[in-house]
């Protein structure tokens, strides 16, 4: 298998044609369209490759190497993952210190086929406590790498270029005839994106966080309970989380398939998809788009915060077929989403009405897709501000290169 990945590495190296492109970009004044879409590599040299990362040689080497570069980032940007990890780990009441708890949780859920695959380097998946411990702590490392001049802050600065796209495009929470604005947060994992739209929107009743796994909502919740203090904050400035957490009784943190959240139709004043698209395979994201629209209020949004693969930057990335593949090895479904952005956006479309789609970093789009009435419908509006009029991406890319922990002083 080392020889499969020395093979395939030697072919890369001597220059294996990588990729053809499609070009095209749609603004808002020539509704010009510039798509910018490596397609990914084949042959023997990709086929090898693609063995070798289905080998021990990936379980027991590489994987470890991408753990530690993760942990490594985030120590070294000052994100004090070991402490927060063991503090909370260490809880005798949390749900995978009790074997009760334990034994319960690993039986009393159905999964779709597609979410048993392996996914960030867990080989089971995110159907793991370790996985669902350490999530906040990987986003807080992966923040640090998207936005590395502000260190510890990258990932709310990340986060906030989300928000601030979503804003510029009308994101709102419209209330119900009632008075009640429900906020559902699909793919939620721990909660980080609802407690964060419980804290932008004061106004909303409810917030409800659904994701597929059991052990990611333990751990949510467990977060919400202890409602606890970032390391190094309160009175013994020692113990911790790595962000301070506030309580919040308008946050219902659940264990279900968001495809089917049994909520009632229309009664819904926002959907939120932060970072789960990517994670889908195309037929399940349209399936998840469905059940958005089934449960929004006429007027409602859909929110979508995403890696963006027709941008420079990612297509860049997916043109090096060695990166390439190590992403592609711990995200299962890349390739089948990079592939599906115009297919999605057409369909999102054709089923709400109206979506907007613009810039959010120099690789990711916030996009909203508003429920409209079929007498408002018509033929359907995409107004996509992502690109200039010179055709550049509308924003730069400050991401870490990938073999960079740190951002380095380019004063020294």
């Amino acid at each position: 298998m080392i020889l499969a990945v020395f093979i395939g590495v030697l072919l890369l190296l001597q220059g294996a044609s990588p990729f053809t492109y499609k070009q095209c970009i749609r603004n808002n004044d020539d509704r010009r369209l510039r798509e910018l879409a490596a397609e990914p590599r084949a042959g023997i040299g990709q086929a090898l490759l693609d063995v070798a990362l289905k080998s021990p040689v990936w379980a027991y080497v590489l994987v470890p190497q991408a753990r530690a570069s993760i942990v490594k980032t985030a120590e070294e940007n000052d994100i004090p993952w070991t402490k927060a990890k063991t503090w909370l780990k260490s809880h005798k009441g949390a749900p995978w210190n009790d074997e009760h708890r334990r034994v319960e949780v690993e039986s009393e859920a159905e999964y779709p086929e597609y979410y048993r695959r392996s996914f960030h380097a867990y080989e089971d998946g995110n159907l793991s406590y370790d996985a669902a411990i350490e999530q906040e702590l990987a986003s807080r490392s992966i923040g640090a790498r998207n936005f590395p001049a502000y260190g510890e802050r990258g990932e709310d600065v990340f986060r906030d270029a989300f928000d601030i796209g979503l804003s510029k495009l009308g994101a709102q929470v419209k209330s119900n005839d009632d008075g009640s604005a429900m906020v559902v947060d699909f793919g939620c994992g721990t909660g980080t994106s609802t407690r964060r739209l419980a804290k932008q929107y004061p106004g909303a009743t409810r917030l409800v966080g659904i994701d597929l796994s059991p052990y990611f909502i333990d751990v949510g919740t467990t977060l919400l309970k202890l409602a606890p203090n970032a390391v190094g904050i309160g009175e013994d400035g020692q113990e911790g989380w790595i962000t301070s957490i506030d309580a919040d009784d308008r946050i219902d943190l659940r264990q279900g398939d968001v495809a089917r959240t049994g909520l009632p139709d229309d009664s819904v004043s926002v959907v939120n998809l932060s970072l789960v698209m990517h994670e889908l395979p195309v037929s399940a994201a349209k399936d998840v788009v469905d059940e958005a629209f089934r449960i929004l209020q006429p007027g409602g949004q859909m929110w979508i915060s995403e890696m963006d693969f027709e941008s420079p930057a990612y297509a860049a990335q997916r043109e090096n077929a060695m990166l390439f593949s190590l992403l592609r090895a711990t995200e299962p479904y890349l390739d089948e989403y990079a592939d599906s952005m115009e297919e999605m956006r057409e369909y999102i479309t054709e089923l709400f009405g109206e979506l907007k789609i613009t810039a959010a970093t120099g690789r990711h789009y916030a996009l909203i897709a508003t429920k409209l009435s079929r007498e408002d419908k018509g033929e359907g509006v995409i107004e996509d501000t992502r690109f200039k009029p010179d055709g550049s991406y509308g924003l730069d890319d400050t991401h870490l290169r990938p073999w960079e922990s740190k951002q380095t002083d380019i004063r020294k």
